[in-house]
């Protein structure tokens, strides 16, 4: 699709783009859908719980329009896929397919990666059946524009009983000013495995630009996905996403994010956990410096007797960065023995920094366990006093303290390459502490 669009998120714009599509048409009839939904919803305003801490003043949608051609330029380098043999690659640049890949062995048995909009021509019935089952597309106006213009999103489906045993990469980068709008939806059959690694990254590190998007996980009876997600966006891109997972019987799912980059991030993600023996572990790794403002909301919904979930989340915050992240354990009646955990940390690496953490329960079952925590602290003065003893600097000390915080988190990852890549890109951004 190379036609020229009208600027800006208006009714034109979204009629000339509509016009460069070539699918079924059921996904044209969401779209209207979703636009219409679009055009009656309000901004978010700070009065209700879910955006009281993220403030949306400075974002003005006419800076942005529906994604334009790359224009040519070299990509952002990729981090995940260092020192990996993967097994396929889908590559977009501002919303748009640039590359897709896959081994001839894993096409042989049935297993579909790349394009998300050919997908949906190519095999219309998996995707009208799956797409948008779990993730929100009307709750506000950043998930209805994501909806109505959606593009350059990435499919994986893994037939039943498949286990793919390389890894999967995707990667999304954005130009100056670029927009992306891009779905990624994962279907695992009923005792299929795969790992897949996704990253976003902007040629531009302090550029404009916006990624309105969603992550859709579907787990069947017995799977087993290891999902990682990297954002690395530049320091000035709009980051909306709604992330969520819906898991089957005795399925399993180890969920990883990287949250590094962005002027500003808004992401709900959610698991649920929707028949016996479903088990959900994730982990979360948060550094922020600037002015970034970086606020997740994570919740764990646990809809049937015998699941199981873990959930960790660490921060380190310098400069006058700012780190919200919201969660929920929620029970529902019957589910019975369920086993839910949550914890968040934050470590303040500047007296200007702020980190809020909300843990919450709602519990409507009698016989469970569970539990949260969450800490907000300081380096340690004696600590780096201790090091700088030994010969180290006072950033070499700061870098080793940091490093030793997220230390928990890189443990649970079973990635070598991804708890290599998740702490070289922290330890490039920590400098020295200094306390006032």
């Amino acid at each position: 699709m190379s036609v020229a669009v009208a600027a800006g998120f208006s009714s034109q714009a979204f009629e000339q783009f509509l016009g460069g599509l070539r699918e079924p048409e059921w996904s044209t009839d969401r779209r209207r859908q979703a636009w219409q939904r679009f055009a009656e919803l309000p901004m978010p305003d700070r009065t209700g719980e879910e955006w009281k801490r993220t403030d949306l003043r400075a974002f003005a949608w006419e800076r942005f329009g529906p994604p334009e051609p790359w224009g040519g330029a070299e990509l952002p380098p990729a981090l995940l896929r260092e020192g990996v043999e993967l097994g396929g690659q889908h590559t977009t640049a501002n919303s748009r397919t640039l590359e897709a890949h896959l081994d001839r062995r894993w096409i042989s048995q049935g297993v579909v990666f790349g394009d998300l909009e050919q997908a949906s021509v190519d095999h219309s019935e998996l995707i009208q059946k799956h797409l948008d089952r779990t993730v929100e597309w009307q709750a506000d106006r950043f998930d209805a524009a994501r909806e109505a213009f959606r593009s350059g999103g990435t499919l994986l489906y893994v037939p039943r009983g498949v286990v793919v045993d390389q890894p999967l990469h995707m990667f999304a980068a954005l130009g100056p000013g670029g927009v992306d709008l891009s779905h990624t939806l994962v279907v695992l059959e009923d005792g299929a495995e795969a790992t897949l690694l996704a990253e976003t990254a902007s040629l531009d590190s302090t550029a404009d630009g916006l990624h309105c998007g969603a992550v859709e996980l579907c787990l069947g009876r017995g799977s087993r996905l290891r999902y990682v997600h990297l954002q690395n966006w530049g320091r000035g891109v709009w980051h909306f996403a709604r992330q969520e997972a819906r898991l089957g019987g005795d399925a399993s799912l180890q969920w990883t994010i990287g949250a590094l980059g962005a002027r500003l991030a808004k992401v709900n993600q959610q698991v649920r956990l929707d028949e016996p023996g479903a088990a959900a572990q994730v982990n979360g790794v948060m550094f922020t410096e600037g002015r970034q403002h970086l606020a997740y909301h994570t919740r764990q919904d646990h809809n049937a007797a015998h699941c199981h979930s873990d959930l960790l989340y660490k921060g380190a915050l310098q400069d006058k960065s700012r780190i919200v992240w919201r969660g929920m354990i929620h029970v529902a009646p019957g589910a019975q023995k369920t086993d839910a955990y949550q914890r968040d940390d934050n470590l303040i690496l500047s007296e200007a920094a702020r980190a809020d953490s909300i843990p919450g329960l709602e519990i409507q079952a009698d016989d469970v366990r569970c539990s949260h925590g969450a800490t907000i602290g300081r380096v340690d003065d004696e600590l780096l006093f201790y090091a700088q003893t030994r010969g180290l600097s006072r950033k070499e000390a700061t870098r080793m303290i940091v490093a030793g915080f997220f230390q928990q988190v890189f443990d649970r990852i079973t990635i070598p390459s991804v708890q290599e890549a998740l702490a070289e890109a922290i330890g490039r951004r920590v400098r020295e502490y200094q306390p006032s």
